[in-house]
C-alpha cells in the first residue's frame, strides 16, 4: 500500500448545497450539486486534460495540473472561474509531473516533483526527477533541486505519483514513499529521513503508508491506512497511521489482518465509524469488492457487504458521513447508504471523469 495512485482529496461538506468537483475528459472541471443530483456548472480549462486536483489550506482555491502540455490552472471556488493558467512545456523542453503538487499556505508557490525531457537533434535527453518550485505569479519554474542519490529509491525513482504534504507554516515539505523525507522548503535540504521499514515504534516493523484520510480533516496531520508486521512471526495487520507534520511523530492503531488490497479509509465526522473498500480475487470476473464498516472506538469491523465491482474505481464519502461513493473511470457515481451499505442510486455525470481526484466542498 506504499505506492499511491493519483492523488484523492475528500473534505467535509456534504450537507445540502455541498458540491463535488471532478476533472473530466472534456478538459473541464465539473461542479456537481449533491442535493440536486446534477451538474450546476462547468469550468473549462485551457491547458488540457486535468490529471490532478489539490485544494488550498484555506479551502478557497483549487489547483489543477494538466497532462497535455504540463499545465497548471488555478480556480477560485467562490466564483468557479480560472484565475491563472500557464504551461511549463516549450517546443524543445517537456516536463512530466511525478507528484500531484502541494501549494504553500500563501498560495504563491506550488511544490512538486518533475522529470525534464530535452529534445535534441536526434533524440530526447531524459533527466532525473527533481524537486520543483513553481512560481504561480511568474508562471514558471522558479527553482529545481536534485534528489540525493540515496533518496532516489526511497521516493520511487520518479515512477508513479508521489505524495507530498506541507507543514502549516510552509517551512517543511514531507515526501511519503518507502521513507518519509522531511525537507526545508527554502533550500530543500533533507533534515530528517524516517525509514518506514525500521520505525521507532515498539514491536512493529515494515510499515507502509497508504491513501490519505482527508475526511478526518485534522490540520497539520497526515493520516492514512497502513500495513504493518510484528518482528517475531511477521503477522501482517492493517490499521490507521497518523503522522504529525509539526512534531514528526507517528502513532497508529491496528485494526485487523492485512488484506490483498484496500482503498483508503473514510471516517465519519463524529469519528465513531469509518469505512473502507476491500478487493480480492484478482481481476475482471474473479474480482470481489466489499464495503467494511469499522467501529473506531473499539477498532473492530462491525459490518461488511459485497457490491458490484468496476474494472477501475475510487472510493469516497459525503461530508455528513451518511453516503458512500464509488466513482471514477466512467460517467457515473454510485451512491450507497453508509448505515446499511446498500446501493441507493446512480448519478449520471454525463462526462467521463479522469483519475485526477474528487473534492467535496460545502
Amino acid at each position: 500500500m506504499r505506492r499511491l495512485s493519483f492523488f484523492l482529496v475528500l473534505l467535509a461538506g456534504a450537507a445540502p448545497g455541498a458540491t463535488l468537483f471532478m476533472g473530466t475528459y472534456h478538459d473541464t472541471v465539473i461542479a456537481f450539486d449533491e442535493a440536486k443530483g446534477q451538474i450546476v456548472s462547468t469550468i473549462p480549462l485551457t491547458t488540457g486534460l486535468p490529471s490532478s486536483l489539490r485544494l488550498s489550506q484555506d479551502k478557497k482555491t483549487l489547483y489543477a495540473t494538466t497532462g497535455d502540455y504540463s499545465g497548471i490552472e488555478v480556480i477560485d471556488l467562490a466564483t468557479r472561474k480560472v484565475t491563472n493558467h500557464f504551461v511549463l512545456n516549450t517546443p524543445t523542453r517537456r516536463f512530466r509531473f511525478n507528484a500531484a503538487g502541494v501549494p504553500d499556505p500563501d498560495g504563491k508557490f506550488l511544490y512538486t516533483v518533475t522529470t525534464e525531457m530535452n529534445k535534441l537533434a536526434d533524440h530526447y535527453e531524459i533527466g532525473k526527477p527533481k524537486y520543483t518550485v513553481i512560481d504561480l505569479a511568474a508562471q514558471k519554474i522558479a527553482k529545481t533541486f536534485d534528489v540525493a542519490k540515496d533518496d532516489e529509491i526511497a521516493i520511487g525513482g520518479g515512477r508513479g505519483r508521489a505524495l507530498l504534504e506541507i507543514s502549516t507554516d510552509g517551512k517543511y515539505l514531507y515526501h511519503f514513499g518507502e521513507k518519509v523525507l522531511i525537507l526545508k522548503t527554502d533550500d530543500f535540504k533533507v533534515v530528517d529521513r524516517l525509514d518506514l521499514s525500521k520505525p521507532d515504534l515498539p514491536g512493529m516493523e515494515d510499515i507502509g503508508f497508504g491513501g490519505q484520510l482527508d475526511s478526518i480533516g485534522e490540520p497539520g496531520m497526515h493520516v492514512s491506512l497502513f500495513n504493518s508486521a510484528d518482528p517475531v512471526v511477521h503477522n501482517r495487520v492493517f490499521g490507521i497511521g497518523r503522522f504529525d507534520l509539526n512534531t514528526r511523530q507517528m502513532t497508529f492503531d491496528p485494526i485487523g489482518p492485512a488484506q490483498p488490497a484496500m482503498m483508503g479509509l473514510q471516517v465519519a465526522p463524529d469519528k465513531t465509524h469509518a469505512y473502507t473498500v476491500v478487493t480480492s480475487g484478482g481481476a475482471l470476473g474473479n474480482k470481489r469488492c466489499e464495503f467494511w464498516q469499522i467501529d473506531m472506538h473499539n477498532d473492530r469491523i462491525t459490518s461488511t457487504r459485497e457490491f458490484a465491482c468496476r474494472s477501475r474505481f475510487s472510493f469516497g464519502m459525503s461530508g455528513d458521513g451518511k453516503k458512500l461513493y464509488i466513482y471514477g473511470a466512467g460517467f457515473e457515481i454510485d451512491v450507497f447508504d453508509a448505515a446499511t451499505l446498500q446501493h441507493e442510486r446512480t448519478w449520471d455525470l454525463q462526462n467521463d471523469t479522469t483519475g485526477g481526484g474528487l473534492i467535496v466542498v460545502p
